[in-house]
């Protein structure tokens, strides 16, 4: 039985035998290398779209995409606050929908005053009958509605769903997914008619998973994610662009507005850092996202 006395020979010989394993070998890595330099170059290309073309190369006004008004319904909440500011300080034209509160009328005023847009006040509480639907449609006849804008208001308090009475369901029922829902039923013909249009729906990051006394939050924020799914899938061919807005922790406003406290100025933000943001700088990168989308 012959033997080998030197490795660097035994070597060579089991290198000779098993050179197209080798090749195969490098074949994949160098596929797979290639696959991950285009998908990086793929992200690094929608980063630069999304985030730096809109603010270096003129676009389309946001009024010459979709149109003159915006629906915003819960404009309560800051988030859908900071998205009325951020809409008005491009042009559009304002919409404002929620319950008889003097607060939306000082809303209102502060828009005007701050950026020159009409801004409109359809004041209802969003009962299960026709009679929510009335002022809506008077506030939405004859206008050219380019954006919808649905913004789900949240306690702040944990609360079991056994301890959570039954007229707060109800009320949570008809502020989030009835009006939601009915708001969209309303606004979505004219869009499809004219082909344009955005529809934004503001839920929280609860939808993702459960959370500990949080039913109720959970089922609803979850419930308009999936009805941005649904109405994407549906209407997306029909050039509606919907979107469903998630977010995480953000910065709150120093003052909530109200009927005493809201001034023709926009709302100042406590201190923020790079996870918890003001609305403010998250709706801005979202605007120009939505600039871009027809691009």
């Amino acid at each position: 039985m012959a033997a080998v006395d030197s490795f660097q020979l035994l070597y060579r010989e089991i290198s000779r035998s098993c050179s197209f394993y080798y090749e195969t070998l490098a074949l994949v890595g160098a596929l797979y290398a290639a696959g991950t330099a285009v998908l990086l170059l793929r992200d690094c290309c929608t980063m630069v779209r999304v985030h730096f073309l809109p603010r270096m190369i003129p676009t389309k006004r946001l009024t010459q995409r979709f149109g003159d008004w915006a629906v915003i319904n819960g404009v309560s909440e800051p988030v859908a606050r900071a998205y009325a500011e951020e809409l008005a300080r491009n042009g559009v034209c304002i919409i404002l929908v929620g319950p008889d509160h003097p607060a939306l009328a000082d809303i209102a005023s502060s828009l005007m005053h701050s950026y020159g847009v009409e801004a409109v006040v359809a004041r209802t509480d969003f009962p299960l009958d026709q009679a929510a639907c009335k002022p809506i449609k008077e506030a939405l006849r004859g206008k050219d509605i380019g954006f919808l804008v649905n913004c789900v208001g949240h306690p702040l308090s944990s609360q079991n769903l056994l301890e959570t009475p039954e007229q707060h369901l109800l009320e949570l029922v008809n502020n989030t997914i009835a009006s939601a829902t009915l708001m969209v039923r309303l606004v979505l013909p004219g869009m499809v008619e004219r082909s344009r249009g955005a529809v934004v729906n503001i839920s929280s990051s609860a939808c993702c998973r459960p959370l500990p006394a949080r039913v109720t939050l959970t089922a609803s924020t979850g419930y308009l994610d999936q009805l941005s799914r649904a109405l994407h899938f549906e209407y997306s061919d029909a050039g509606i662009f919907v979107q469903s807005l998630t977010p995480f922790q953000l910065a709150l406003p120093e003052h909530q507005p109200s009927s005493s406290s809201c001034r023709p100025h926009t709302l100042q933000w406590r201190q923020q850092s790079w996870l918890c943001y003001s609305p403010t700088l998250l709706l801005l990168q979202i605007i120009y996202y939505i600039i871009t989308i027809d691009s």
